[in-house]
């Protein structure tokens, strides 16, 4: 498999692959199915077997099952892995009931993903986005003392404005960001990813195949049940829209003997050395396709026709990145 490089996370933070894996699928989403566990604990531990360190949780997915999950994996080969969890969500029966982002709770949810992951200090520790429900001083000072508490080494932030990430930061360092970031969703450009490379922060960017459009694999129209159809951007017209602009992935894809998931991944790559995508496997065949799509570069001209073609805003819809 292509050789994984190294970023430094954040203003001289830890050194950490610059491909990361999302565990959230290895669980039950949205009251889907649960993945065989032996296959991603399996997946994990290639992934770490294969320079990827960065492994993304979350203490709400699956109702900390995913915790569990990962915590088998990186047993007896902690210093291997890099953990990020994610908190804040409340879920109950599958269902959003909101945030629950007061220091009270926080303190809260950490002892329980301590115990589940089997581990002492988690290595990034993040809400999962802000409702303004509670103050950010309030949310990041909290996560700042389980820092000097010796709980966690860094803190990250999620799916926030430009304005709350430059708050976030005047309280305590952020070393991450993570956000969705993709070829049909590149609305943080024009304000947030600016100011995280300026403030010195990296971005760990999700959804790099924009929920399946990019694969090259999606048809119109999809079926009623599928959960793609709640978004306007996978309904009608604006679906056969979207799909005519993927065939421009596909060919390039073709033309230079990749994928279309391979090619809208080695383009967040390329936006910067500061920039990880975070990609999404629970099965060990995928490793091989999405850790090679990081030893894939474009010419100038191609770099040109992507960004044409995936200008902003020519995706038509809305997504539930689109807040």
């Amino acid at each position: 498999m292509t050789t994984i490089p190294k970023i430094t996370l954040g203003q001289n933070g830890p050194l950490v692959s610059k491909l990361g894996l999302g565990c959230m699928r290895m669980s039950s989403v949205w009251g889907g199915p649960v993945n065989d566990e032996a296959e991603s604990i399996a997946t994990i531990q290639m992934a770490l077997d294969n320079g990827i360190n960065f492994l993304n949780t979350g203490d709400f997915y699956g109702a900390g099952h995913n915790e569990l999950l990962v915590g088998k994996a990186v047993k007896g080969r902690r210093d291997d892995a890099f953990i990020s969890v994610k908190f804040g969500a409340i879920f109950h029966n599958g269902q959003w009931l909101g945030l629950d982002l007061r220091p009270m709770a926080i303190k809260n949810f950490i002892n329980y993903s301590l115990v589940r992951l089997g581990i002492e200090t988690i290595d990034l520790y993040q809400p999962c986005r802000m409702d303004n429900s509670v103050p950010i001083e309030d949310i990041i000072g909290t996560v700042a003392d389980l820092i000097k508490e010796g709980k966690v080494r860094h803190l990250g932030v999620s799916e926030i404005t430009a304005d709350q990430l430059r708050k976030a930061n005047s309280v305590y360092p952020v070393s991450a960001l993570e956000i969705g970031y993709s070829l049909a969703d590149r609305q943080i450009e024009s304000q947030l990813l600016p100011t995280a490379k300026e403030l010195g922060i990296s971005v760990v960017a999700f959804a790099n195949t924009a929920e399946g459009l990019l694969t090259g694999d999606m048809k119109a129209p999809l079926p009623a049940n599928d959960y793609h159809t709640h978004f306007s951007r996978f309904q009608g017209e604006n679906l056969v829209k979207n799909l005519e602009k993927v065939e421009v992935l596909k060919q390039m894809a073709k033309d230079k003997g990749a994928t279309p998931t391979q090619l809208a991944i080695a383009w967040v790559n390329a936006q910067g050395d500061h920039i990880m995508p975070l990609v999404s496997m629970s099965r060990r065949t995928r490793l091989p396709e999405n850790t090679e799509a990081m030893g894939i570069t474009f010419t100038p001209e191609e770099i040109n026709t992507l960004n044409t073609e995936f200008a902003p805003g020519a995706i038509v819809g809305s997504t539930y990145l689109q807040r």
